[in-house]
């Protein structure tokens, strides 16, 4: 994809990026990522489709998930939630008959309730986001996409559903058949994004579900148009046409794709420049060039904070390469 010519200058060491984000393969990379960029140089544009309103409370799960992994203090067994996490709120709940399907640890209600109470008295997500990276000592920026709800709703054979409804509560099982963004179409990029955005030397999408992560915040107005006059590159979630977690392959099945790391470089099309994709699917990488992308193909699978590390270098210098052939 051409670039502007006006492209600000930089250094390897000082490159600014921009990552795309969701779920906990989404705040893995971008946690890799701050361990070797300089951490203000890191801005990450976190998918709120997801959120939803549940016992009462604003509930950001992306942006939850991201801030705790930047913080480092994000459950290392499941990674979302908190370590260390009690239950006690939710053993008192089950005992009143009330909702138990979507469970929230005792510290993690702490933020809910403290969010939920700050954005009734007036402040936006987004400024509630930046103050609990003051307080979790996050040096990167974390934006949410937009401040206006847009609930993500999921078409299956069994009618629509709310996205944690399908995700959680029924366990992603009812075959997906398309997916709805309400509202988006009203929405508006979070305050400062777009001028994030076009001061940033890279675009990294995460390896993030596409459909569910990333579509969202392409689909805010005004955000896809921005990541189009960047350069772009993007890594596969789909491993052997496997993802590690969440719905992704299952997805691209139901709507009858095979998934593949050829299927995700599709999916974003003429918006990438690159692609990163895993060891075992090298064998898709001359079809993905033949598209126009260039490819870097590694080792993706991110098992220890030390792979999203190794990771993330090899993703650095691979947008590094991109950008000095633009």
């Amino acid at each position: 994809m051409p670039v502007s010519t006006n492209q600000p200058k930089f250094s390897d060491d000082s490159i600014k990026v921009v990552a795309l984000a969701g779920g906990v393969g989404g705040a893995k990379m971008v946690d890799g990522l701050s361990q070797v960029l300089i951490p203000e140089n890191l801005a990450v544009v976190v998918n709120t489709g997801d959120d939803f309103e549940h016992l009462g409370l604003h509930i950001s799960p992306d942006l939850d998930t991201v801030c705790y992994t930047l913080a480092g203090i994000a459950n290392p067994d499941t990674g979302w939630g908190r370590a260390n996490e009690t239950w006690q709120t939710m053993k008192a709940i089950e005992e009143m008959g009330g909702p138990t399907w979507f469970r929230l640890g005792d510290r993690d209600l702490g933020l809910h309730l403290e969010r939920t109470r700050r954005m009734r008295e007036g402040q936006s997500l987004s400024q509630v986001t930046e103050f609990f990276c003051q307080v979790f000592g996050i040096r990167s920026r974390v934006l949410p996409m937009t401040d206006q709800l847009v609930p993500t709703r999921v078409y299956t054979v069994d009618g629509e559903l709310p996205f944690q409804e399908y995700f959680v509560h029924h366990h992603c099982e009812p075959k997906v058949t398309g997916f709805r963004f309400d509202g988006i179409e009203r929405s508006k990029p979070t305050k400062g994004l777009l001028g994030t955005i076009q001061a940033a030397d890279l675009v990294i999408i995460c390896p993030s579900n596409p459909w569910v992560s990333i579509d969202p915040i392409l689909s805010v107005p005004g955000i896809r148009p921005a990541v189009e006059k960047s350069v772009v590159l993007a890594i596969s979630p789909i491993i052997g046409g496997q993802t590690i977690k969440g719905p992704a392959a299952k997805i691209y099945a139901e709507l009858g794709i095979q998934p593949s790391a050829q299927a995700v470089a599709h999916h974003y099309g003429s918006l990438l420049d690159g692609i990163v994709l895993d060891k075992v699917d090298i064998g898709q990488a001359e079809n993905i060039q033949k598209q126009g992308i260039k490819t870097c193909v590694t080792d993706i699978l991110m098992k220890t904070p030390s792979d999203r590390t190794r990771l993330a270098k090899i993703v650095k210098n691979f947008g590094i390469s991109l950008i000095k052939r633009s």
